[in-house]
Order: structure tokens, then sequence, then C-alpha cells
């Protein structure tokens, strides 16, 4: 049973990365356009590069239904390619466009300029360090289920 303390770290740690994640998201004027939903389904598209519907509504925890709708939407907005699967032709097979891949890039680049200026203008040298020295230990929380 956790005490009191580690409850109290972990419940602050939860709140700190929430409030600043949702801010680096709305950081990119690029992304803006776009849902919570449609900017994770690009990353993962991004990430896997070529990826089927099912997989993708899957990862995203919702309906296939619903996915086709985002999908379709991402289709209309140029940032998606869709193909047929040579293996199976009942199977269609999502990637990024072009369009797609600059999105998710120029994205990035905001959210990472912005992080930087802010760690920049808020933390000293030696804040700076200690917060590269907490990367190692908040990555093997990624890694937990």
């Amino acid at each position: 049973m956790s005490d009191e303390k580690e409850i109290q770290l972990a419940s602050e740690l939860r709140f700190i990365i929430g409030r600043l994640s949702k801010k680096i998201r709305k950081t990119s004027a690029t992304a803006e356009k776009l849902s919570l939903t449609e900017r994770s389904t690009l990353a993962l598209i991004f990430q896997y590069e070529e990826i089927l519907p099912n997989e993708l509504a899957a990862m995203e925890k919702i309906t296939t239904q619903s996915m086709s709708q985002i999908l379709s939407n991402l289709l209309n907005l140029g940032l998606v390619k869709r193909r047929i699967s040579e293996l199976d032709k009942r199977k269609v097979i999502i990637s990024l466009s072009e369009e797609g891949i600059s999105l998710i890039h120029k994205s990035r680049s905001e959210k990472d300029e912005w992080l930087n200026r802010a760690l920049e203008a808020t933390c000293t040298a030696e804040e700076q360090e200690i917060l590269k020295k907490a990367l190692a230990p908040l990555a093997k929380l990624l890694n937990f289920d």
C-alpha cells in the first residue's frame, strides 16, 4: 500500500504533465484546426508509415465507424492517402500524404520551439540539468502497464 507522500507525488506529477501536455498541444497553430483524435491518428500513421483503419481504431480505442469518419476528414484535407492491399484486395492501407508529413514536421517543430523558449525563459541552467536527469525515470513510466 502506498503512503500519502507517494500518492501526493503521483498526483502532482499527473497534474503537471497533463497541463503541460495540453499547453504544448495548443502551441501548434499548424495542427490547431484538427481534433485531438485526428492529430493522434496522424501521429500513429507517421509512426507506422502504413496501417489498416481497424488497427488505428484499436490503438485510439474508438469504433471502426468513428475511425472511418476521421480518416474521411483527413483524406478530404489531403493529409492521408489510401490504397488497396495487394495481398488482400478487401483491405485498405492508410499512409500520410506529403502534406500530412509536412504538417507533422511543422507541428512538432512549433511545439519544440515553444518548449525551448519556455525552458530558456523560466528555468535556470541548473533547473534545466535537473530536467535532463529526470528524463530517464520519466521515460520508464511510458513502459509501465
